[in-house]
């Protein structure tokens, strides 16, 4: 009789534990490499993003996200381990979350661990293999896939990579191929084959797909580019130095410096510049593309209602803003990410104003699933602020990369540039109340504003420093 009443505890105990799983909500979580908010959805008519802004009318779109520091791989892995970077944590591109971050159980590792299942299907961790343990099968991403599609082009990337790791095809090709010429097109095909897998499974998913565009180089089909009239692109109004900028914010642009066609040194060709800006609007909608066939897909199989989706870029990009281009600064544009989110029950068409950061996703997505929270985290949820807009927030985004830390608040950018020693070189505040493109350094006007900003600064990064050290 008792081993009886035993088997039906424990039977009970299994049957309730599924039934838990099973109302617990799926998470479709898809990365962007690069993706600056400029989309129809942010404002920006010019561009055709028309599934990125369906999700937005259907979900929560945060107008001031910002990444924790501009460069793929230590963004994702902050993001991914809810950890701020520090000077000697998530530094580069070549940041892997186990490695900086040891012992601290990432979000993949966690939902896993609270009985999803997770998979991760193109560039989710800059490296593949970071944190393996955290999915339920092997990292998987397209495979033998030419970077280019023209001849000419193959051949010419070919040849440079013979001359060096650093040398590349051209920065942009435009071809007449269907969207699974090119890895991003192939990766949407996979991710619909594992969306119809994952729906038989009895508990819930987590999954991650990380498209690769509008990564350089700017390659996407012919019909992509078609979408824009090259005729019709400008440079930015600001193609200039802000005034008063500090040396250590201008950098040489060197991503862009691997590319045949691309001087290594100095300004781009006007002409160049229009090329490379109509190649990163053609790759965004093409990635848009693929990111609405994903999300038709989970309609079709009825996974919407009962599924989180969420979108977001590793960090901004810069389209020739203040003579740059590509990330790694501490301006708006370098540091500015789009982020939307929608979630079962969460009215849809929202927008909020609020200063996100890009550590808040882990807590946020935990507490919309049911999941306890890891005690490292650093970030702050903001489930609730997307039931309540009137719900308590905080007042700052901080960042940095390098020798720079910076921080957003409401009305203005303040950044502070230190030598080795930690003595401070330069600073730059900009005003956004008045100059959004941050195009004058007013640092030296305000001492008020930069004494307050300077201190808030000090003391966010040294609170969350120690918390990480006691954890």
């Amino acid at each position: 009789m008792m081993i009886y009443r035993l088997n039906l505890l424990l039977f009970a105990l299994c049957v309730t534990s599924q039934s838990f799983a099973a109302e617990r909500p799926n998470v479709l979580f898809i990365a962007v490499d690069d993706l600056r908010p400029e989309l129809a959805c942010y404002g920006k008519q010019h561009i055709h993003s028309p599934n990125m802004d369906r999700l937005a009318k259907t979900g929560t779109l945060f107008e001031r996200a910002y990444c924790m520091v501009p460069t793929c791989g230590a963004s994702r892995a902050s993001l991914m381990t809810g950890i701020r970077p520090a000077p000697k944590r998530f530094v580069n591109y070549l940041a892997w979350a186990q490695k900086d971050a040891p012992g601290m159980t990432t979000m993949n590792t966690q939902f896993k661990k609270n009985g999803y299942h997770t998979v991760s299907l193109g560039k989710i961790f800059h490296h593949s293999k970071d944190s393996a343990q955290g999915w339920s099968e092997p990292a998987w991403r397209p495979k033998g896939i030419s970077w280019y599609q023209r001849p000419e082009n193959q051949e010419l990337h070919a040849k440079r990579q013979k001359q060096g790791r650093r040398k590349r095809g051209p920065a942009w090709e435009s071809a007449d191929v269907p969207d699974n010429a090119y890895a991003d097109g192939v990766l949407a095909e996979k991710a619909i084959a594992t969306l119809q897998q994952l729906k038989g499974k009895e508990e819930p998913f987590f999954m991650a797909v990380g498209f690769f565009k509008p990564h350089l180089p700017f390659i996407a089909p012919q019909k992509y580019w078609d979408l824009y009239d090259h005729a019709k692109i400008q440079l930015p109004d600001n193609y200039h130095v802000p005034e008063g900028a500090p040396g250590e914010s201008i950098h040489s642009s060197g991503e862009l410096r691997a590319y045949a066609g691309i001087p290594a040194k100095g300004r781009v060709s006007d002409e160049s510049a229009r090329n490379l800006i109509h190649g990163y609007y053609a790759c965004v909608s093409y990635t848009d593309a693929q990111i609405g066939k994903l999300l038709s897909e989970l309609d079709r199989l009825k996974l919407t209602e009962n599924t989180i989706v969420v979108l977001w870029g590793d960090h901004g990009w810069n389209l020739g803003e203040h003579t740059l281009w590509c990330k790694h600064s501490c301006y708006e544009t370098s540091m500015q990410i789009p982020l939307i989110v929608r979630a079962p029950g969460i009215k849809g068409g929202q927008r909020r104003a609020a200063l996100i950061e890009s550590i808040d996703v882990y807590p946020s997505l935990c507490k919309l699933a049911g999941l306890p929270l890891p005690e490292h985290l650093q970030g702050q949820s903001f489930a609730g602020l997307m039931r309540n807009p009137k719900a308590d927030w905080k007042q700052a985004a901080v960042g940095r990369y390098r020798n720079g830390d910076t921080i957003r608040t409401d009305k203005f950018r303040f950044t502070e540039y230190r030598d080795p020693k930690a003595k401070t070189t330069s600073r730059m505040l900009y005003d956004h109340s008045n100059d959004p493109g941050e195009n004058i350094n007013v640092s030296k006007k305000q001492p008020d504003t930069i004494s307050d900003l300077a201190s808030q600064l000090k003391r966010l990064k040294g609170r969350d420093r120690k918390q990480v050290k006691k954890k």
